[in-house]
């Protein structure tokens, strides 16, 4: 059984080593951790200069075995009524298993019942299909909006999702 908790600052080591590769950090990250490796400490950092926000909610996935995901939620501007997913990652060992799913799943039922949220988001790009197809899956729909971002010597398109209730 898959629960999720909030993120402690150990949880880092385990994080930075799901990102194996340039491309799987960066569709992880948007380069918003800089460049590619990531260490343990440039996610502690960017982790832990906002946990004690308001507004801001580190999770980490675990099971049985021990920790098996990441995410955050975060309120992406003045509304309190929306919280966006970010950071949103597996360790590889588990994809495909239905742990993002699932993951997903307690981090909307955080954001509705516990915070009170009416809308979450999250973006995706569009050459990851395995994760858009996830949250379409727990019923994220596309809302029009598209960011294109350079990343990889490419250009990116990252689809906006949301759901509500």
């Amino acid at each position: 059984m898959l629960r999720i908790r909030p993120y402690r600052k150990n949880d880092s080591k385990q994080i930075a080593c799901w990102c194996q590769d340039s491309e799987t950090f960066y569709k992880w990250s948007e380069g918003r951790m800089g460049g590619f490796p990531v260490s343990a400490e440039r996610i502690e950092q960017a982790v832990s200069g906002r946990i004690d926000s308001d507004t801001y909610f580190p999770f980490t996935a675990f099971d049985e075995t021990g920790i098996v995901g990441f995410f955050t939620l975060r309120q992406p501007g003045a509304d309190s009524d929306e919280l966006s997913f970010g950071y949103v990652i597996l360790c590889p060992q588990t994809r495909g298993k239905g742990y993002g799913k699932q993951m997903l799943k307690l981090g909307i039922k955080f954001a509705f019942e516990l915070y009170g949220a009416s809308k979450v988001s999250l973006e995706v790009f569009e050459n990851n299909p395995s994760a858009y197809h996830c949250y379409k899956s727990v019923g994220f729909k596309e809302n029009g909006n598209i960011t294109t971002y350079d990343l990889c010597g490419e250009k990116w398109k990252s689809i906006e999702m949301e759901f509500t209730l």
